[in-house]
């Protein structure tokens, strides 16, 4: 079964990008969304097993995002990927509870890695 994804970001080639990188790997793109606010409403409704997030955004950022998928599950799986150079920031979405952080551009194997290891493939069991 494949393993779902959220991806959050407001450039619409960043999300295509992760979703090229991927798909071939076992995932499936349940969602999309450009800002905080259109995030939280996706993972209300899809609840993915992991969420991509960036962190700065027009409207409703990522900090917001975050606070608000927590707020509905506290056992997310969110990966910051954001190009952000404002230490206290990512700080503040380590507290929250973000589980791993990358930066944009981000490298398409540590992205698989990371998601890897917030939600492992499931082995398969042979009969």
């Amino acid at each position: 079964m494949p393993r779902t994804l959220l991806v959050v970001d407001d450039a619409l080639i960043i999300r295509h990008m992760i979703k090229e990188t991927v798909e071939p790997a076992g995932w499936t793109v349940v969602g999309e969304a450009a800002n905080g606010q259109m995030a939280v409403q996706q993972y209300e409704v899809l609840r993915p097993q992991a969420v991509t997030l960036d962190l700065v955004m027009p409207e409703y950022d990522g900090l917001y995002a975050l606070r608000g998928i927590l707020a509905i599950d506290p056992s997310a799986k969110v990966l910051v990927v954001s190009a952000l150079d404002q230490r206290s920031v990512l700080r503040e979405s380590f507290k929250l509870g973000a589980f791993d952080f990358l930066v944009k551009p981000f490298d398409k194997t540590l992205l698989l890695k990371s998601l890897d290891n917030m939600v492992p493939a499931e082995e398969k069991v042979s009969v």
